[in-house]
């Protein structure tokens, strides 16, 4: 159980902030809600407090892991398949896991495929959702402001 004031996030989404934990009604049923601000966007999410392990809520990263996050984005790109279809699954996966790891890793390949060979439509918004989720928990992981988080990850991914 989480409580107002923690960091978290929420998978295919990004990291905020709990500020209240409320009972709303919808269709007739109560239930309890994390309501959580997103900073980046100023958006407030709810999540219903039964349901966290099923969307994967989860604590933001330790700066020690967002050190590592930091690693990977240095690192060279992984191979990926040369059939769109494939890449775009793969990576898909990869950001519904819900680990700064292999969000990492997708912001990296996609950044240094776009800088090597381009990108298609379809991959450049993965790339844009990808890279605001890593940036949003990054943020909150290493106390940086939005602009910060967003020049340290193309920096260190475009190595």
């Amino acid at each position: 159980m989480f409580k107002v004031g923690d960091k978290v996030v929420y998978p295919m989404h990004g990291a905020g902030v709990i500020e209240v934990i409320e009972e709303r009604e919808f269709l007739g049923e109560k239930r309890q809600y994390y309501i959580m601000r997103m900073p980046i966007g100023d958006m407030r999410v709810m999540v219903p407090t039964d349901s966290t392990e099923e969307v994967g809520l989860r604590q933001v990263m330790s700066a020690e892991d967002a050190d590592k996050v930091l690693d990977i984005l240095r690192s060279e790109s992984t191979k990926m398949s040369n059939n769109w279809n494939r890449r775009y699954r793969a990576n898909m996966e990869k950001i519904k896991s819900g680990s700064a790891f292999e969000v990492a890793e997708v912001v990296r390949n996609l950044i240094q495929r776009d800088m090597e060979k381009g990108l298609s439509s379809g991959e450049k918004k993965m790339l844009d959702s990808a890279r605001q989720i890593l940036v949003s928990e990054l943020a909150l992981a290493k106390d940086l402001d939005e602009e910060e988080a967003e020049n340290l990850v193309d920096r260190l991914a475009a190595i």
